[in-house]
Protein backbone atom coordinates (compact mmCIF):
# COMPACT_ATOMS: atom_id res chain seq x y z
CA UNK A 1 0.00 0.00 0.00
CA UNK A 2 2.75 2.57 0.76
CA UNK A 3 4.29 1.81 -2.61
CA UNK A 4 1.01 2.54 -4.35
CA UNK A 5 0.66 5.76 -2.37
CA UNK A 6 4.09 6.86 -3.56
CA UNK A 7 3.09 6.39 -7.17
CA UNK A 8 -0.01 8.48 -6.60
CA UNK A 9 2.17 11.45 -5.67
CA UNK A 10 3.94 11.44 -9.04
CA UNK A 11 2.62 13.28 -12.09
CA UNK A 12 -0.11 11.44 -13.96
CA UNK A 13 0.43 10.87 -17.67
CA UNK A 14 -2.06 13.69 -18.36
CA UNK A 15 -0.13 16.09 -16.12
CA UNK A 16 3.19 15.06 -17.66
CA UNK A 17 1.72 15.72 -21.11
CA UNK A 18 0.72 19.22 -20.00
CA UNK A 19 4.25 19.86 -18.70
CA UNK A 20 5.70 18.90 -22.09
CA UNK A 21 3.28 21.02 -24.13
CA UNK A 22 3.88 23.93 -21.76
CA UNK A 23 7.58 23.76 -22.62
CA UNK A 24 6.71 23.77 -26.33
CA UNK A 25 4.23 26.58 -25.72
CA UNK A 26 6.87 28.69 -24.01
CA UNK A 27 9.28 28.31 -26.91
CA UNK A 28 6.69 29.58 -29.44
CA UNK A 29 6.96 33.19 -28.19
CA UNK A 30 10.36 33.66 -29.78
CA UNK A 31 9.24 32.05 -33.06
CA UNK A 32 6.24 34.39 -33.28
CA UNK A 33 8.36 37.41 -32.37
CA UNK A 34 10.67 36.64 -35.31
CA UNK A 35 7.86 35.75 -37.74
CA UNK A 36 5.90 39.00 -37.28
CA UNK A 37 8.93 40.92 -38.51
CA UNK A 38 8.10 39.39 -41.93
CA UNK A 39 4.31 39.21 -41.74
CA UNK A 40 1.36 41.11 -40.31
CA UNK A 41 0.12 39.68 -37.00
CA UNK A 42 -3.40 38.72 -38.05
CA UNK A 43 -2.24 37.04 -41.26
CA UNK A 44 0.30 35.04 -39.32
CA UNK A 45 -2.23 34.00 -36.67
CA UNK A 46 -4.63 33.01 -39.45
CA UNK A 47 -2.02 30.93 -41.25
CA UNK A 48 -0.89 29.36 -37.99
CA UNK A 49 -4.31 28.16 -36.90
CA UNK A 50 -5.63 27.25 -40.34
CA UNK A 51 -2.57 25.04 -40.75
CA UNK A 52 -3.25 23.57 -37.32
CA UNK A 53 -6.90 23.02 -38.23
CA UNK A 54 -6.06 21.24 -41.47
CA UNK A 55 -3.52 19.01 -39.72
CA UNK A 56 -6.03 18.13 -37.00
CA UNK A 57 -8.76 17.50 -39.61
CA UNK A 58 -6.51 14.93 -41.30
CA UNK A 59 -5.77 13.28 -37.97
CA UNK A 60 -9.44 13.11 -36.96
CA UNK A 61 -10.97 12.53 -40.40
CA UNK A 62 -12.72 9.36 -39.20
CA UNK A 63 -14.72 11.04 -36.45
CA UNK A 64 -15.67 14.26 -38.26
CA UNK A 65 -18.78 12.84 -40.01
CA UNK A 66 -20.40 12.38 -36.59
CA UNK A 67 -20.05 16.07 -35.71
CA UNK A 68 -22.82 17.35 -33.40
CA UNK A 69 -24.10 20.90 -32.94
CA UNK A 70 -22.87 20.82 -29.34
CA UNK A 71 -19.34 20.19 -30.58
CA UNK A 72 -19.59 22.93 -33.20
CA UNK A 73 -20.79 25.35 -30.52
CA UNK A 74 -18.12 24.33 -28.01
CA UNK A 75 -15.35 24.45 -30.61
CA UNK A 76 -16.53 27.85 -31.88
CA UNK A 77 -16.62 29.34 -28.37
CA UNK A 78 -13.10 28.10 -27.62
CA UNK A 79 -11.95 29.18 -31.07
CA UNK A 80 -13.12 32.76 -30.49
CA UNK A 81 -11.06 32.89 -27.29
CA UNK A 82 -8.01 31.47 -29.09
CA UNK A 83 -8.43 34.05 -31.86
CA UNK A 84 -8.63 36.95 -29.41
CA UNK A 85 -5.94 35.69 -27.05
CA UNK A 86 -3.30 34.69 -29.56
CA UNK A 87 -4.21 37.49 -31.96
CA UNK A 88 -3.70 40.27 -29.43
CA UNK A 89 -0.61 38.54 -28.05
CA UNK A 90 0.87 38.38 -31.57
CA UNK A 91 0.10 42.06 -32.15
CA UNK A 92 2.02 42.79 -28.95
CA UNK A 93 5.00 40.70 -30.05
CA UNK A 94 5.64 43.15 -32.87
CA UNK A 95 7.05 45.65 -30.39
CA UNK A 96 8.10 43.75 -27.24
CA UNK A 97 10.52 40.86 -26.81
CA UNK A 98 9.40 37.28 -26.32
CA UNK A 99 10.37 37.09 -22.64
CA UNK A 100 8.36 40.17 -21.65
CA UNK A 101 5.37 38.91 -23.62
CA UNK A 102 5.50 35.52 -21.91
CA UNK A 103 5.70 36.91 -18.38
CA UNK A 104 2.82 39.34 -18.95
CA UNK A 105 0.80 36.53 -20.51
CA UNK A 106 1.30 34.50 -17.31
CA UNK A 107 -1.18 36.86 -15.64
CA UNK A 108 -3.95 34.68 -17.07
CA UNK A 109 -3.19 32.06 -14.40
CA UNK A 110 -4.45 34.04 -11.37
CA UNK A 111 -7.23 35.38 -13.60
CA UNK A 112 -8.73 31.90 -14.05
CA UNK A 113 -10.14 31.58 -10.49
CA UNK A 114 -11.24 35.23 -10.52
CA UNK A 115 -13.17 34.68 -13.76
CA UNK A 116 -14.64 31.48 -12.34
CA UNK A 117 -15.91 33.61 -9.48
CA UNK A 118 -17.53 36.06 -11.90
CA UNK A 119 -19.10 33.35 -14.09
CA UNK A 120 -19.86 30.54 -11.62
CA UNK A 121 -20.22 32.57 -8.40
CA UNK A 122 -17.48 30.61 -6.66
CA UNK A 123 -15.52 33.13 -4.58
CA UNK A 124 -11.71 32.82 -4.74
CA UNK A 125 -9.79 31.76 -1.66
CA UNK A 126 -7.44 34.03 0.26
CA UNK A 127 -4.40 32.49 -1.46
CA UNK A 128 -5.95 33.37 -4.81
CA UNK A 129 -6.17 37.04 -3.85
CA UNK A 130 -2.59 36.92 -2.57
CA UNK A 131 -1.54 35.45 -5.91
CA UNK A 132 -3.38 38.20 -7.80
CA UNK A 133 -1.63 40.84 -5.66
CA UNK A 134 1.78 39.28 -6.31
CA UNK A 135 1.09 39.09 -10.05
CA UNK A 136 -0.10 42.71 -10.16
CA UNK A 137 3.04 43.81 -8.30
CA UNK A 138 5.13 41.90 -10.82
CA UNK A 139 3.32 43.60 -13.68
CA UNK A 140 4.14 47.01 -12.23
CA UNK A 141 7.81 46.06 -11.89
CA UNK A 142 7.92 44.91 -15.52
CA UNK A 143 6.37 48.28 -16.43
CA UNK A 144 9.42 49.88 -14.70
CA UNK A 145 8.54 51.91 -11.60
CA UNK A 146 11.31 54.41 -12.46
CA UNK A 147 9.26 55.63 -15.42
CA UNK A 148 6.62 58.31 -14.76
CA UNK A 149 3.17 56.78 -14.29
CA UNK A 150 4.22 53.16 -14.84
CA UNK A 151 3.61 53.65 -18.55
CA UNK A 152 3.01 50.71 -20.87
CA UNK A 153 3.60 50.71 -24.60
CA UNK A 154 1.10 49.36 -27.13
CA UNK A 155 2.75 45.94 -27.11
CA UNK A 156 2.43 45.53 -23.36
CA UNK A 157 -1.19 46.74 -23.40
CA UNK A 158 -2.21 44.33 -26.17
CA UNK A 159 -0.51 41.47 -24.36
CA UNK A 160 -2.19 42.40 -21.08
CA UNK A 161 -5.63 42.42 -22.71
CA UNK A 162 -4.91 39.05 -24.33
CA UNK A 163 -4.74 37.39 -20.90
CA UNK A 164 -8.53 37.70 -20.50
CA UNK A 165 -9.54 35.49 -23.46
CA UNK A 166 -6.68 33.09 -22.70
CA UNK A 167 -8.07 32.62 -19.18
CA UNK A 168 -11.56 32.19 -20.65
CA UNK A 169 -10.19 29.52 -23.02
CA UNK A 170 -8.91 27.46 -20.08
CA UNK A 171 -12.29 27.66 -18.36
CA UNK A 172 -14.25 26.78 -21.51
CA UNK A 173 -12.05 23.76 -22.20
CA UNK A 174 -12.69 22.50 -18.68
CA UNK A 175 -16.45 23.09 -19.05
CA UNK A 176 -16.74 21.20 -22.34
CA UNK A 177 -13.94 18.62 -22.13
CA UNK A 178 -16.05 15.74 -20.76
CA UNK A 179 -19.14 16.50 -22.84
CA UNK A 180 -17.80 16.43 -26.37
CA UNK A 181 -15.53 14.51 -28.72
CA UNK A 182 -12.01 15.94 -28.27
CA UNK A 183 -10.99 15.45 -31.89
CA UNK A 184 -14.02 17.20 -33.39
CA UNK A 185 -13.81 20.14 -31.00
CA UNK A 186 -10.07 20.53 -31.64
CA UNK A 187 -10.66 20.78 -35.40
CA UNK A 188 -13.48 23.31 -35.02
CA UNK A 189 -11.69 25.58 -32.55
CA UNK A 190 -8.51 25.76 -34.62
CA UNK A 191 -10.32 26.47 -37.90
CA UNK A 192 -12.56 29.07 -36.26
CA UNK A 193 -9.54 30.85 -34.76
CA UNK A 194 -7.73 30.85 -38.11
CA UNK A 195 -10.72 32.06 -40.13
CA UNK A 196 -11.52 34.87 -37.70
CA UNK A 197 -7.91 36.06 -37.84
CA UNK A 198 -8.00 36.16 -41.64
CA UNK A 199 -11.32 38.04 -41.58
CA UNK A 200 -9.76 40.60 -39.22
CA UNK A 201 -7.13 41.61 -41.80
CA UNK A 202 -9.33 43.90 -43.96
CA UNK A 203 -10.97 45.34 -40.84
CA UNK A 204 -7.64 46.57 -39.44
CA UNK A 205 -6.22 47.37 -42.88
CA UNK A 206 -3.56 44.68 -42.84
CA UNK A 207 -2.15 43.70 -46.24
CA UNK A 208 -0.92 40.32 -47.45
CA UNK A 209 2.81 40.05 -46.68
CA UNK A 210 5.54 39.50 -49.27
CA UNK A 211 6.52 35.87 -49.53
CA UNK A 212 9.13 34.77 -47.01
CA UNK A 213 10.21 31.33 -45.93
CA UNK A 214 10.43 32.72 -42.41
CA UNK A 215 6.68 33.14 -41.96
CA UNK A 216 5.87 30.08 -44.09
CA UNK A 217 8.01 27.69 -42.06
CA UNK A 218 7.07 29.39 -38.78
CA UNK A 219 3.33 29.20 -39.54
CA UNK A 220 3.50 25.52 -40.50
CA UNK A 221 5.68 24.60 -37.51
CA UNK A 222 3.48 26.53 -35.07
CA UNK A 223 0.40 25.11 -36.78
CA UNK A 224 1.60 21.61 -35.96
CA UNK A 225 2.56 22.74 -32.43
CA UNK A 226 -0.83 24.43 -31.91
CA UNK A 227 -2.61 21.28 -33.01
CA UNK A 228 -0.63 19.19 -30.52
CA UNK A 229 -1.06 21.75 -27.74
CA UNK A 230 -4.82 22.18 -28.14
CA UNK A 231 -5.43 18.45 -28.56
CA UNK A 232 -3.36 17.69 -25.46
CA UNK A 233 -5.13 20.35 -23.41
CA UNK A 234 -8.56 19.06 -24.44
CA UNK A 235 -7.55 15.47 -23.66
CA UNK A 236 -5.66 16.10 -20.42
CA UNK A 237 -8.20 18.48 -18.88
CA UNK A 238 -10.77 15.70 -18.90
CA UNK A 239 -9.07 14.43 -15.75
CA UNK A 240 -6.82 17.33 -14.69
CA UNK A 241 -8.72 20.12 -12.91
CA UNK A 242 -8.38 23.80 -13.92
CA UNK A 243 -6.43 24.33 -10.68
CA UNK A 244 -3.79 21.69 -11.37
CA UNK A 245 -3.65 22.57 -15.05
CA UNK A 246 -3.04 26.26 -14.43
CA UNK A 247 -0.25 25.51 -11.96
CA UNK A 248 1.46 23.52 -14.72
CA UNK A 249 0.80 26.28 -17.24
CA UNK A 250 2.52 28.73 -14.88
CA UNK A 251 5.81 27.26 -16.10
CA UNK A 252 5.21 28.62 -19.61
CA UNK A 253 6.92 32.00 -19.13
CA UNK A 254 9.87 30.30 -17.45
CA UNK A 255 10.44 28.20 -20.56
CA UNK A 256 9.94 31.30 -22.73
CA UNK A 257 12.43 33.24 -20.59
CA UNK A 258 15.03 30.48 -20.94
CA UNK A 259 14.61 30.36 -24.73
CA UNK A 260 14.59 34.17 -24.95
CA UNK A 261 17.74 34.39 -22.86
CA UNK A 262 19.52 31.95 -25.17
CA UNK A 263 18.37 34.05 -28.13
CA UNK A 264 19.73 37.24 -26.60
CA UNK A 265 16.86 38.79 -24.60
CA UNK A 266 18.30 40.79 -21.72
CA UNK A 267 15.62 41.90 -19.29
CA UNK A 268 16.67 44.52 -16.73
CA UNK A 269 17.06 43.28 -13.17
CA UNK A 270 13.83 44.92 -11.99
CA UNK A 271 11.88 43.28 -14.82
CA UNK A 272 13.31 39.89 -13.84
CA UNK A 273 12.12 40.55 -10.29
CA UNK A 274 8.69 41.44 -11.67
CA UNK A 275 8.65 38.23 -13.71
CA UNK A 276 9.43 36.25 -10.55
CA UNK A 277 6.53 37.95 -8.77
CA UNK A 278 4.15 37.03 -11.61
CA UNK A 279 5.20 33.38 -11.63
CA UNK A 280 4.97 33.27 -7.83
CA UNK A 281 1.52 34.82 -8.01
CA UNK A 282 0.44 32.24 -10.57
CA UNK A 283 1.57 29.36 -8.35
CA UNK A 284 0.30 30.80 -5.04
CA UNK A 285 -3.13 31.56 -6.53
CA UNK A 286 -3.62 27.87 -7.25
CA UNK A 287 -2.29 26.39 -4.00
CA UNK A 288 -4.91 24.64 -1.91
CA UNK A 289 -3.38 22.90 1.13
CA UNK A 290 -6.77 21.66 2.36
CA UNK A 291 -7.54 19.94 -0.94
CA UNK A 292 -4.05 18.47 -1.06
CA UNK A 293 -4.53 17.03 2.44
CA UNK A 294 -7.89 15.54 1.47
CA UNK A 295 -6.40 14.06 -1.69
CA UNK A 296 -3.57 12.51 0.31
CA UNK A 297 -6.04 10.88 2.74
CA UNK A 298 -8.13 9.51 -0.12
CA UNK A 299 -5.37 8.74 -2.62
CA UNK A 300 -5.94 5.00 -2.36
CA UNK A 301 -9.48 5.51 -3.64
CA UNK A 302 -8.87 8.11 -6.34
CA UNK A 303 -9.94 6.99 -9.81
CA UNK A 304 -9.89 8.61 -13.23
CA UNK A 305 -12.42 11.19 -12.09
CA UNK A 306 -10.68 11.80 -8.77
CA UNK A 307 -8.93 15.12 -9.42
CA UNK A 308 -10.22 18.17 -7.66
CA UNK A 309 -12.87 19.94 -9.70
CA UNK A 310 -13.74 23.57 -9.23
Amino acid sequence: MPKTGTRKRLLSKQELALVLVTAVWGSTFLVVHIAVQYSGPWFFVGMRFLAAGVISAVIFARVLPGMRWREIGAGSAIGVMIFLGYGLQTVGLQTINSSTSAFITALYVPLVPVMQWIVFRKPPRLLTWIGVALAFTGLMLIADPTSVGFTFGEGEIMTLISTLPIAAEIILISVFARKVNVGRVTVVQLLVAGLLAMLTMPIVGEQLPAFSWVWVVSALALGAASCIIQLTMNWAQRSVSPTRATIIYAGEPVWAGIVGRIAGDRLPAIAILGAAFIVAGAVVSELNPRKEAEAERNEGQVGPEGHEQR
